[in-house]
């Protein structure tokens, strides 16, 4: 599990808008240099300061948070995000140029296939499960 403590913003309608405590969720220990999995500290670097997530735990504004989120899972949304739309891109470009349409159908095949991947990517809705921790909800999914 990938982990980042963050403190909670604010709370509305089952959503809690968090921001990370420390400057990275990864980065306390001696392999951080190597490690491949550092996608969450990552993911709340300085540059996005909060995000929402969904908690049904009865949390307030000031509450710390544990955020989790397997390795697998990062894995699985790396390639929806970036393998799907690359292997639609060649596929594209490969259609348009096996129908003889050139270098310029190239281009174009790759550009509607990696449109498409992009779409596909985002219509079939999955996203990674984040496991939201509170002192009195260890381990639980929210």
């Amino acid at each position: 599990m990938i982990a980042a403590p963050v403190r909670v913003v604010s709370v509305a309608d089952g959503m809690a808008h968090v921001e990370p405590t420390e400057k990275s969720g990864c980065g306390g220990c001696a392999s951080r240099e190597s490690c491949g999995v550092s996608g969450l500290g990552k993911y709340f670097s300085s540059r996005r300061k909060t995000i929402s997530v969904q908690c049904d735990a009865n949390v307030r504004a000031g509450d710390e948070l544990q955020l989790s989120l397997s390795e697998s899972d990062l894995i699985k949304a790396g390639l929806l995000a970036y393998l799907l739309p690359c292997v639609a891109a060649v596929t594209g470009a490969g259609i348009a140029t096996s129908a003889g349409w050139g270098d310029v159908g190239a281009v174009l095949g790759a550009a509607v296939g990696a449109a498409s991947g992009f779409v596909l990517a985002r219509v079939s809705n999955w996203a990674p499960r984040v496991v939201v921790e509170t002192s009195s909800t260890k381990g639980e999914t929210q």
